[in-house]
């Protein structure tokens, strides 16, 4: 197994794997002038080299005959989880079933039949880095892109967070949006990055549309639910409250949320960010609607609850509610996250 200089810069390379050593040479001397190359014996080598390189390669080259599996199982399994590699499938055997079914399948960018040609194998090859050239400048435009859209998501998901808030209770109560939103924090809130190998900017924003929606609904039937179930019991009780009503949204065995004596403790601090942090393609769970709705049912009653880390856990103690909040408040929570 030939693999790249750790100690040197990484440059586009070349994976090539076959288990006929006379190949790897003839390969290695052809092919080496135009880029490194990384020999592998077998289609597990070449899943470990794969793993181990992904950053650094460029293209794959595979034999379709090898001991254990067949190259285009290698194949299939780079385009799966590296896609930016560019795949090409050789083989020495009329194995035309096998090819049109990695074709079709989108395994490969070209095949090539043994034995080479060595002008159109560099050729070939050099097309090849030249794709995943431009494939790598495309992906790195799109990030740059999709990280302003994963901004713009937690921004409207935000949003949404005060509209609620300001339609259920009024728009001058802010406590509950705050709260909420430093619970997030403290949970370790990231953008939420959806998979954009399966949905494309419309598919997202008409996911994204129905999972707020959804979200919003719960937490109105939620609010509408306590205020019925809690009438009469004020602020000093919430941490009672609270945790009755939310230990109720855990599955069995959870353990999430419990009462330790003036304390609201989350044990499982990932919770608290479900919202706001999940993809598009997660919906939001009954308990997570029934924590917004209990901060609002909270301010209502004239009351607050202040949280801080201890430990693994957040712990949250009732505090007294405050007053006024500055008014780019929200901004520089937009912004925060």
């Amino acid at each position: 197994m030939n693999e790249p200089n750790a100690t040197q810069a990484p440059s586009p390379a070349i994976l090539f794997v076959d288990d006929e050593a006379t190949a790897v040479k003839y390969f290695q001397r052809a092919i080496g002038a135009l880029a490194p190359v990384v020999t592998g014996g077998s289609v597990e080598e070449g899943k470990t080299l794969l793993d181990a390189h992904a950053d650094s390669l460029a293209v794959l080259v595979s034999d379709q005959r090898m001991p254990g599996e067949y190259g285009n199982e290698l194949l299939r399994y780079a385009r799966e989880r590296y896609p930016h590699i560019v795949r090409i499938l050789t083989t020495a055997y009329s194995e035309i079933e096998h090819t049109v079914a990695a074709v079709n399948e989108g395994q490969i960018h070209r095949y090539i039949k043994k034995p080479w040609d060595i002008t159109a194998l560099r050729m070939e090859l050099k097309q090849a880095l030249e794709m995943a050239g431009l494939r790598k400048e495309r992906d790195q435009l799109l990030r740059e892109k999709l990280s302003v859209l994963q901004k713009q998501t937690i921004a409207a998901r935000i949003g949404l967070i005060r509209t609620l808030s300001a339609s259920l209770i009024g728009p001058e109560r802010f406590q509950p949006v705050d709260t909420y939103l430093a619970s997030a924090a403290l949970a370790g809130v990231q953008n939420p990055e959806p998979d954009w190998l399966l949905m494309d900017y419309a598919d997202l924003v008409a996911a994204e549309s129905r999972r707020s929606g959804s979200f919003g609904y719960a937490v109105a039937a939620q609010l509408a639910s306590l205020r019925a179930r809690l009438a009469g019991r004020g602020a000093g009780d919430a941490v009672a409250a609270l945790a009755e009503v939310l230990a109720e949204g855990e599955g069995e065995g959870e353990g999430a949320v419990r009462r330790d004596g003036d304390a609201l403790v989350w044990g499982r601090a990932a919770a608290l960010g479900e919202y706001l942090g999940e993809p598009v393609n997660k919906d939001v769970s009954a308990q997570h609607a029934t924590w917004l709705a209990g901060l609002l049912w909270l301010d209502e009653a004239g009351g607050a609850l202040k949280g801080g880390r201890e430990g693994d856990a957040i712990v949250y103690r009732v505090a007294e509610r405050t007053a006024e909040f500055a008014a780019d408040r929200l901004a520089v929570w937009i912004e925060q996250f």
